[in-house]
């Protein structure tokens, strides 16, 4: 059965280009495309999407609270914020907001699609970019002790997770398999008490834990 996908897009070009490369994919189906996410309340209410396509820059509500609203009334929704601000300030406050991904607008399509697929299946999707500049900034923190009792390992591909690295890429990385990466994450999720990777990766930045 295809994901249910609604796309908010305030530019109508590039609105018309996602509902037609999406329409290309049989795992998708678009069933909401806007030009603001004012009324996303009730819009994700109705409709009730897997997944979400979210511009930052939009009238009235941006799309980090449009993504904080969505969050809060159906929290297994993921959200793909798709956006061409690369600054700290809104990478983290969307991060923070429940953003599952962070793509910029010059991803490719290809790339784009096989991200969406990517965080359906648990991943955390970013630009390469974007994924740099969260490293830098777990980077340019004071390590502090950590209470959550992760094991190397763990901390490791917890580490690889806030680099976007995708499940198989971090299997490559760790030389492990993809099942053993999930089986880590689990652990990693029920220690951190988050339910996904980007719930891992803000509580990560909050509590500078790698």
């Amino acid at each position: 059965m295809p994901a249910r996908l609604i796309i908010y897009e305030d530019n109508l070009r590039l609105r018309q280009s996602l509902e037609l490369l999406l329409s290309t994919d049989s795992g998708f189906t678009v069933t909401g495309s806007f030009d603001h996410c004012n009324d996303a309340a009730e819009q994700v209410a109705a409709l009730l999407p897997d997944l979400v396509i979210m511009d930052i820059d939009m009238p009235g509500a941006s799309g980090i609270e449009g993504t904080r609203i969505i969050k809060s009334i159906i929290p297994e929704t993921r959200v793909i914020i798709h956006t061409v601000f690369d600054d700290d300030t809104r990478i983290f406050n969307a991060i923070c907001a429940g953003a599952d991904g962070y793509l910029l607008k010059n991803t490719p399509p290809l790339k784009l699609i096989q991200a969406l697929h990517e965080v359906m299946e648990g991943d955390a999707p970013m630009s390469p970019f974007v994924a740099q500049k969260v490293f830098q900034h777990f980077r340019s923190q004071v390590p502090v002790s950590d209470p959550f009792n992760l094991t190397a390992r763990e901390k490791e591909i917890l580490e690889w997770l806030v680099k976007g690295n995708s499940y198989k890429m971090i299997a490559s990385a760790a030389g492990i398999t993809i099942d053993a990466v999930k089986k880590h994450l689990q652990n990693i999720y029920r220690k951190l008490h988050v339910n996904c990777g980007t719930e891992a990766v803000a509580k990560a930045l909050k509590h500078k834990i790698v």
